[in-house]
């Protein structure tokens, strides 16, 4: 593991294992929190990496930001950098356009976090300080990851805060089932349980509109090639250089609903969701270009992969009708979502 373990301002790194009796492994870095392999037997029992990233510690810090990483303090974008809780306006990083998008310059992807392993479970802690990236409050944050012998990998998010401030967080894992850097994800079969999606400016921050799917290329109610639609002539898949949008799950918020299910039919992995999270992020991986060259020597190339990034809705601090990311002091901010594994 020596390839894991590095000092990042004073704090250092650790690579840690997760495993259950069938084989299923899941390798995380308590820098960012990420998932930097997760390890799942096809139907022939042949195991495959399914998630892009790095061999070591030092490819990892200098890659991709957001490969299998732990996403915070807001994640996906606040338009324009701004939001105001109280009367009082607060001004964020610009990094995405004219946008702040995954918690800023150094989000919770970047940070060193303090990891504790019991069995079968990983727990990271963080303290966010007031006003880190421009945002309020001192909040302190609990990811627990856990892999059970049912083949799940269940991600629980815990947070309190000393001043009122906004927190949506999530996971920004890469997946490809036929295995990390083995070609293109457009072939995947994908089931989402929403109905309804929230359409995106040219800069990718929501209009404010909560739109059917249905007659759309953003319909995946029932099950399509991840591809299928790509080509179609519309103004938000132009948007979004293809898929990168928050779908509204169906079901209650704050209530475990299902999300989604993929399914790769040559290796017959298959994988489900659920989360008590009332939306769902569903990126195709465009803006992946080949020059990220990953584990084992392997390119990533665009849509080599796709991400499921279950949260609140992007923006939700400046659309009153969204589900609200507010978290005030007292309150306590608790989140789960579970990836399921098996094979057909």
């Amino acid at each position: 593991m020596k390839n894991w373990r590095t000092k990042v301002n004073g704090k250092m790194t650790d690579l840690f294992v997760l495993k259950n009796k069938n084989g299923i492994e899941a390798y995380i870095t308590n820098f960012g929190g990420i998932i930097t392999s997760l390890i799942v037997p096809d139907k022939e029992g042949n195991l495959e990496d399914i998630v892009l990233g790095y061999d070591s510690i030092e490819e990892t810090i200098n890659g991709n930001p957001y490969f299998g990483a732990i996403i915070g303090r807001y994640g996906n974008r606040i338009a324009k950098g701004k939001f105001s809780i109280n009367g009082n306006e607060y001004t964020l990083a610009i990094n995405n356009g004219p946008n702040a998008l995954h918690g800023g310059i150094v989000g919770y992807n970047a940070v060193v976090w303090d990891a504790e392993q019991e069995g079968n479970k990983l727990i990271l802690k963080h303290l966010d300080p007031d006003m880190h990236e421009g945002y309020p409050g001192n909040v302190e944050v609990v990811v627990t990851y856990e892999l059970t012998d049912e083949n799940e990998l269940k991600i629980t998010y815990d947070a309190i805060t000393d001043k009122s401030t906004v927190v949506n967080l999530t996971s920004h894992s890469f997946f490809n089932l036929k295995g990390a850097g083995n070609g293109t994800a457009n072939d995947h079969l994908l089931m989402i349980n929403a109905e309804k999606y929230t359409p995106s400016d040219e800069n990718l921050a929501p209009t404010g509109e909560i739109r059917n799917v249905k007659g759309t290329p953003f319909d995946f109610t029932e099950f399509k090639e991840i591809g299928k639609d790509l080509e179609v002539e519309d103004q938000d898949l132009k948007n979004g250089m293809g898929y990168d949008h928050n779908f509204v799950l169906n079901g209650k918020e704050n209530e475990m609903k299902y999300v989604a299910k993929v399914i790769e039919q040559k290796s017959g992995r298959v994988m489900e969701m659920w989360t008590t999270e009332p939306g769902v992020q569903f990126y195709g991986a465009y803006w992946l270009d080949g020059s990220d060259i990953g584990k084992g020597g392997k390119a990533y190339h665009s849509r080599d992969a796709f991400c499921l990034e279950t949260q609140h809705y992007p923006d939700s601090p400046n659309n009153d009708h969204f589900p609200s990311t507010l978290l005030n002091p007292g309150e306590k901010y608790h989140t789960e979502t579970i990836h399921k594994f098996s094979i057909q």
